[in-house]
């Protein structure tokens, strides 16, 4: 008997290999896997992680109907001539467009994973835009799933009745804890980045990780931390992540800031963050919005005592004031305020930092959450 085939597709390869790396690998020993995502210089890095093949098309993250428009009939035909029996979507504009071209080519299970909800942020035309979008895509959907239980509830409340499945504890991949041994690799890794970047023994580093755009909350992060490296000379700040200045720019005065502040040092997105886990001390992430992040389970498996903004995802991830700190969104001094307690205490840092561990362990070890994925699919296909 032939396997069922499944068709996993992102927006963009990154996503392959920042997301879910290692999840085709997996599933392809119960099923015909295949990638779908835009062309990219990632694509040949995805295609090595997963040994399995990959189809480009031109999708795009911004709003623009009239190339929408033209790639879909190019991707009905894809689906029509494999056929697979399950897609899986990640992201906005691949979840909107490859649900309409499979359920036109009769693709019998479309399961959209959303991951985050950019409409949360969004205001006037793109707003509206944003919230059509996200309906018309459930509406092609055969299955929906979230990677929280707070996006979980906002999506009932807000956009639609249909079920909504949450994996396990959450996630979108669970974290391969054999990464993120944070005595090994802070020995293999800690002191030749540090050397790099310029910070010493003595520095007590902050690290973010993600997107360098508004509604990751950069601009209350730049914010506090100049203010409390005034009062903390000691304190560094680590932002690795690439700028989106089409999508959601900062203004001007924070990238400023982030380019030329002493104690900041920015290097951009890296497809490996465990060496940067290893110089950190701390993590922060002062987010408007999330799924479930995953650098906050990264840092956590680390044994990194974290500092977020008490938002559905981040709040799932930290147990407050045991595993982490909560603060509110966009609120600097409320953040700073957080920072300083962490920067102060190291005997307290490392208290949560153990405890954010041992969360991680019990909840999003990735072989169970894996395992709760490949259950999911075993299920639908049996109920279909």
């Amino acid at each position: 008997m032939s396997r069922p085939r499944l068709c996993i597709a992102t927006t963009v390869p990154i996503s392959l290999t920042g997301l879910i790396p290692g999840q085709a690998r997996m599933l392809a020993a119960d099923f015909d896997v295949e990638l779908l995502t835009s062309p990219g210089e990632l694509v040949e890095v995805a295609r090595a992680n997963e040994d399995t093949s990959i189809a480009t098309f031109p999708l795009t993250r911004t709003i623009d109907p009239r190339a929408d428009l033209s790639v879909l009939p190019s991707l009905v035909r894809y689906f029509r001539r494999t056929r697979p029996h399950i897609l899986q979507t990640y992201t906005p504009k691949a979840g909107l467009l490859c649900t309409m071209a499979a359920r036109a080519a009769r693709v019998p299970l479309r399961v959209h994973g959303v991951v985050g909800m950019p409409l949360m942020e969004a205001r006037g035309a793109r707003r509206a835009i944003l919230g059509v979008t996200e309906r018309v895509t459930y509406a092609n959907a055969t299955h929906l799933t979230a990677n929280s239980t707070g996006l979980q509830r906002w999506m009932s409340e807000h956009l639609t009745r249909r079920r909504v499945d949450v994996i396990g504890y959450g996630s979108i991949n669970g974290i391969d804890l054999t990464r993120y041994d944070g005595p090994a690799h802070r020995a293999a890794h800690r002191a030749r980045v540090r050397a790099e970047l310029g910070f010493g023994d003595e520095h007590l580093v902050w690290l973010f990780v993600g997107r360098v755009v508004r509604d990751k909350g950069v601009v209350e992060l730049v914010e506090a931390f100049t203010r409390l490296h005034r009062r903390r000379p000691h304190a560094r700040l680590l932002v690795v992540g690439p700028t989106e200045p089409e999508l959601d720019p900062i203004p001007g005065a924070t990238e400023e800031t982030l380019r030329t502040h002493p104690a900041i040092r920015c290097v951009g997105y890296k497809l490996d963050v465990v060496p940067y886990l290893a110089a950190a001390d701390a993590y922060v992430l002062p987010s408007y919005r999330e799924g479930l992040p995953n650098g906050l389970l990264e840092a956590a498996a680390f044994g990194l005592p974290a500092v977020a903004t008490d938002i559905n995802g981040c709040n799932e991830v930290i147990d407050r004031d045991r595993t982490g700190l909560l603060v509110p969104a966009k609120d600097a001094r409320a953040l700073e305020s957080a920072l300083e307690a962490l920067t102060t205490s190291r005997e307290r840092a490392e208290e949560l930092g153990r405890a954010g561990r041992a969360r991680v362990e019990e909840r999003y070890d990735q072989r169970v959450y894996w395992g709760h994925l490949r259950a999911y699919y075993q299920r639908i296909l049996a109920e279909r």
